[in-house]
């Protein structure tokens, strides 16, 4: 064979190579932003998310995951998912209810009678009805639930009753119904931004906060009070939402990789948060802080009676078809 020959029939298989071999493209990485710490397991079951996605997507996506407010506060994020400034976020229920008033319903104080009810409703046909009208009135969509935890009171004045709280400045998340159980007692709910609430705590802004037992070590907040109360006021969780805009520039293939992959990461994060509750009692006492057990009958009897009132964003057969769960 002639040397031109043999270059002839090089190019021509490289050419076919070419032809045969798509070109490397580089994947698409996801922004998921969320409030909470790098130590919390919201972050990391999040960021080994990542790699999960790449191995569904063959490559075609991966994660980069924005933790501690870094793309802003929950409000910015929210807003974020329909700007397509960011891809995914962990928020609260209540957070989400300002686009569809009733996804909020889960996320009121005292509406579950224990972790039970709350597992059994995540998997209902009502919280699938509830994603879908979020869907349709917002553009996002949800596809997980992640176990926050029980909300508990911490504060520098020692609760035993309803009464202890009256007239307590105590922080909550900026949503409506997060006030509806310092209300329910007499204290005074103080709308304060995640990522102020340690400096607030600290110079004496306020009295109190209320968050889950992880998220009280997390932040760092039992530095700053000295007792602790389980008043379990909210079995709270995080709903992980995709922006509108990402999930429908998605082929149905990589919308159910990804689909499958943030409920992955809800379990990993879930797990992790339950067995924390069930050590960190101690290990508060073990560094100092008093933990107050307390009937939680005369907390949950003052809430209920506003369960349905004038905050409620959700009509009574759906608070009844929620009771109704066993």
């Amino acid at each position: 064979m002639k040397i031109r020959d043999i270059a002839l029939a090089a190019l021509a298989s490289t050419m076919l190579t070419a032809t045969s071999v798509p070109a490397f493209a580089a994947p698409t990485t996801l922004k998921w932003a969320h409030v909470y710490e790098s130590s919390e397991p919201y972050h990391t079951c999040a960021v080994a998310a990542s790699e999960l996605l790449s191995k569904a997507t063959d490559g075609r996506y991966d994660i980069e995951v924005f933790p501690a407010s870094s793309l802003g506060k929950e409000v910015d994020i929210n807003e974020g998912l329909g700007l397509g400034t960011v891809d995914i976020i962990y928020t609260g229920q209540l957070f989400a209810g300002r686009s569809f008033g009733p996804i909020a319903l889960g996320g009121a104080p005292f509406m579950f009678r224990d972790f039970d009810h709350w597992d059994k409703y995540r998997n209902s046909d009502l919280f699938g009805e509830m994603s879908k009208g979020y869907e349709e009135a917002s553009g996002n969509h949800i596809t997980s639930m992640t176990y926050y935890g029980q909300r508990h009171v911490t504060s520098n004045v020692e609760i035993k009753t309803p009464a202890d709280m009256e007239g307590l400045k105590i922080r909550v998340p900026n949503a409506p119904l997060y006030m509806m159980f310092p209300l329910a007692v007499g204290a005074n709910p103080t709308p304060i931004a995640f990522a102020e609430v340690y400096l607030a705590l600290q110079q004496g802004t306020v009295d109190a906060q209320e968050n889950p037992l992880p998220t009280i070590q997390a932040k760092k907040f039992y530095e700053v009070q000295k007792f602790i109360t389980l008043t379990g006021h909210i079995s709270d969780a995080l709903m992980t939402i995709v922006g509108g805009p990402t999930w429908g520039n998605m082929s149905a293939e990589d919308q159910a990789a990804l689909d499958g992959v943030l409920d992955e990461t809800a379990t990993c994060a879930s797990d992790q948060i339950i067995q924390k509750e069930k050590d960190l009692v101690q290990w508060f006492k073990d560094n100092g802080v008093t933990v107050n057990e307390v009937d939680r009958t005369p907390f949950r009897e003052a809430t209920m009676k506003l369960h349905n009132g004038p905050d409620a964003t959700w009509d009574q057969a759906t608070y009844d078809q929620l009771q109704a769960i066993k």
